[in-house]
């Protein structure tokens, strides 16, 4: 590290500018994708390169780059040289201080220790498992990993070298019966190393009986429902419909969303905590330092159903006379970071899903997530399936369940939150600003909310 620190100490050195860093990547991946009994890739990655950014009079300059010799210096004074011409903007950053840190995965979990055609041999060992079920006709299943390593350097001496490292793999089951075709996929994955992996054959033998399932499922009826929704679409809708209110960029440029995301505004019931935490261990969206050098950090946005905190990155938190919340992230070193969530979650509380089903004399049950959209406080989501619920007891399942509606009143709408947390990862991510996939976490436990509105037939 110090030599590396030492050469892009002396890029940015002698720069007449309020604030400067760069960060160079190595990153390292493999992948495999089976599609039905057919091998349709295998591959290997390599990449390298760096971004660096320039803060003066308010305004930004950023480069990216693949090579990394003595031409830097003279790009980096090329731009400090354009941003002078920039009109001056009344904007500062939050001082971080000196700092010197370094991080190494595990040895155990590094993904380029195994060899291709072990990967491959366990994607098609759970991609056999599905493809063995009567009725499945096709699959798509994918594996991937990958080995990042980070070195970053700022003006204001913090010096950081960060290894991080992922592994999962999705898989879609598409059954048929005649003209009737249906999918469903799930997907597993954590930033730990290979071996997290195995074993997970009950989650394929589940994959191909939902989507065998769905044959025989019909549409849901429209209408209001009170639902029982499952740890996922909970957690989509965290990080959807609420999370990304949440992040600051988008709000300290908006009157209209500074206001509607004042802390002090209640947005649910007593029982309602939402989080964004990047230190949780293994989870898909963790990690110990942002990519502009702050600390990882647990974040409460809502606390008790109180509006309580946002996502920074340290000019937002400058101008919202917050802190910063070590949420700047970047997909890789073609980006400058951009403020981003982490593992978002609703916490749990003490109800148990039997007791909660038990309280349900006529509604849904709704399971997974096929996506949707939000525009500020309204959101659509798509579940993957559902079953109606009369008197406690799940009937039959239906599909093609929208749900919409306004957030706040969504969440003041709860009923109940249960006591099984579940954080997601897996393979994909979330897009912003250009920049995607991401890797984030999201989860919830299940969660009972009355006068939801359900798009169906």
């Amino acid at each position: 590290m110090d030599t590396m620190k030492s050469f892009l100490k002396e890029v940015l050195g002698g720069l007449a500018v309020d604030y400067a860093d760069i960060r160079v990547e190595e990153t390292e991946g493999s992948g495999v994708i089976y599609r039905g009994r057919s091998l349709d890739d295998v591959r290997r990655s390599f990449e390298r390169g760096g971004c660096f950014r320039i803060f003066h009079r308010g305004n930004w300059g950023v480069a990216t780059f693949n090579n990394i010799d003595e031409n830097l210096k003279g790009l980096a004074k090329e731009v400090a040289s354009e941003i002078e011409l920039l009109p001056p903007r009344n904007e500062t950053l939050v001082a971080l201080g000196p700092f010197e840190d370094t991080v190494r995965i595990r040895p155990e979990d590094d993904p380029r220790r195994i060899s291709l055609t072990e990967k491959r041999s366990l994607l098609r060992h759970y991609n056999d498992i599905i493809l063995g079920n009567k009725g499945i006709a096709t699959t798509v299943s994918v594996y991937q990993d990958s080995y990042k390593h980070v070195v970053f350097y700022s003006t204001d001496d913090r010096s950081l070298d960060q290894e991080t490292v992922y592994t999962g793999f999705a898989c879609r089951a598409v059954a048929r019966d005649g003209n009737n075709i249906q999918d469903y996929s799930d997907s597993f994955g954590k930033t730990q190393g290979f071996d997290s992996l195995k074993h997970r054959e009950p989650m394929c033998e589940r994959i191909a009986k939902v989507a065998i399932d769905l044959l025989k499922a019909e549409p849901v009826p429209a209408g209001k429902y009170t639902v029982v929704i499952d740890p996922l679409l909970a957690g989509v809708f965290a990080h959807e419909a609420f999370g990304h209110l949440s992040e600051a960029d988008h709000i300290a440029d908006n009157e209209r969303l500074k206001e509607m995301m004042k802390t002090g505004t209640r947005f649910g019931v007593d029982e309602l905590t939402i989080v964004d935490d990047a230190t949780m261990p293994n989870e898909r969206g963790s990690y110990r330092y942002d990519d502009e050098g702050a600390a990882s950090e647990r974040t409460e946005l809502v606390r008790h159903g109180i509006l309580v905190g946002h996502l920074h990155n340290r000019q937002t938190a400058q101008q919202m006379n917050e802190l910063p919340t070590g949420n700047s992230r970047a997909i890789s070193y073609r980006f400058p970071p951009i403020v981003r969530m982490s593992n978002t979650f609703i916490e749990s509380r003490s109800t148990r899903l039997h007791d909660m089903m038990d309280s349900l004399e006529s509604g849904l049950y709704v399971v997974g997530s096929r996506g949707g959209m939000t525009e500020l406080e309204s959101f659509t989501f798509s579940s993957q399936y559902a079953y109606l619920v009369e008197h406690g007891r799940k009937t039959r399942m239906v599909r093609n369940v929208t749900l919409s509606g306004n957030v706040f009143e969504t969440l003041k709408n709860i009923e109940a939150i249960g006591d099984d947390l579940t954080i997601f990862g897996g393979i994909g991510g979330c897009g912003k600003g250009g920049q995607a996939p991401l890797p984030v976490g999201l989860g919830a436990p299940h969660v009972k909310i009355r006068n939801v509105l359900i798009g169906g037939k």
